[in-house]
């Protein structure tokens, strides 16, 4: 019996780093030399001669691509499915990626980054995520519509989702009465992937997206499956607001109130009561006052704050359980 050789693999390194300015969540991102007209994240093979870790191994590829020295990083998840870079015949090696979360207090200054590096909003590839607002018209516009025709067609036989297309649509886009939970980032994106309605599907040649005349325009595509490792930080950065401090990692050393509320809502999407927000913050002993006042604020000094790191020891999830405003 002839065995058919085995696909090469090579691990690849990619990182989400997220900033705050001006009230918005920025992710910076790096164009490649091969395609320099696709935004992506930056991203590097893992050299396992010259990188004693895979941690070493991204922090010298974002330094490399980007200008930027990282700090606060964690793993979030390998990306290895079959598509992911291969094209119909490809016999190049198989890429499998594990994706990291970096945060940053500053978007690198401009004169320190590599050519074709940059903090863009990321809001530009998810459009559908921004609830700060207001209801985003994208959803009514074209999501729900593609979405509710495409979960009424009739589903794979061998399909082993324990939920069908209805109560997908329903459940992470918040129809028919259901929350939206704004932490299934990823399972929205998926959704839209799966419905081939964001060009990334057509690119990977999957059949719902093949088949559409058009595409809605669904934000903005990035190289590779880039955007769904971006999902997959948004939606791990939302969820860790609430049981870690992870907040005061984009933030300066001290603060206001008003800049400690308007960063969590950049992050989670959601418009937030002044009020309740401030009742939260001062229940949870999260910041102590410095005593100093800000006057940088465009109206009334206000006074500043800076992270109470003792509370880290006094419980083991000292986070912010925010929930939006409707």
């Amino acid at each position: 019996m002839n065995e058919q050789p085995l696909k090469p693999i090579e691990i690849g390194l990619t990182a989400a780093i997220v900033a705050i300015e001006d009230n918005e969540p920025l992710i910076l991102t790096a164009r490649g030399e091969d395609d320099g007209k696709l935004t992506g994240l930056p991203f590097g093979p893992f050299d396992a001669v010259a990188h004693r870790t895979f941690e070493i191994g991204l922090r010298a590829w974002v330094e490399e691509q980007t200008g930027l020295r990282l700090g606060y990083v964690e793993q979030l998840y390998t990306f290895g499915d079959r598509g992911r870079h291969a094209q119909a015949g490809d016999t190049e090696a198989h890429v499998a990626s594990i994706g990291y979360l970096a945060l940053t207090r500053k978007a690198a200054d401009s004169a320190t980054r590599a050519p074709g590096a940059s903090f863009e909003p990321w809001y530009r590839f998810f459009p559908w995520e921004d609830w700060r607002q207001t209801h985003p018209d994208i959803i009514e516009r074209y999501i729900l519509p593609e979405l509710t025709t495409w979960a009424g067609q009739s589903e794979q036989p061998e399909t082993t989702r324990a939920l069908g297309r209805k109560d997908r649509v329903r459940l992470y886009f918040g129809t028919e009465g259901a929350h939206w939970d704004e932490e299934r980032v990823l399972d929205r994106y998926e959704l839209l992937y799966e419905a081939g309605l964001v060009e990334e599907a057509r690119r990977d040649g999957r059949p719902a997206a093949l088949k559409r005349p058009s595409l809605p325009p669904l934000g903005a595509a990035m190289r590779f499956d880039h955007r769904r490792v971006l999902a997959t930080a948004i939606a791990r950065l939302r969820a860790k607001l609430k049981y870690r401090p992870v907040v005061f990692e984009l933030l300066p050393a001290e603060f206001t109130l008003t800049e400690l509320q308007h960063t969590v809502e950049a992050i989670s999407g959601r418009h937030l009561h002044k009020q309740n927000f401030r009742r939260l913050v001062e229940a949870g002993a999260l910041v102590e006052p410095t005593g100093v006042m800000s006057t940088q604020t465009g109206g009334r000094p206000a006074a500043q704050f800076r992270f109470r790191r003792e509370v880290l020891q006094e419980r083991p999830a000292p986070g912010l359980r925010v929930r939006g405003r409707s």
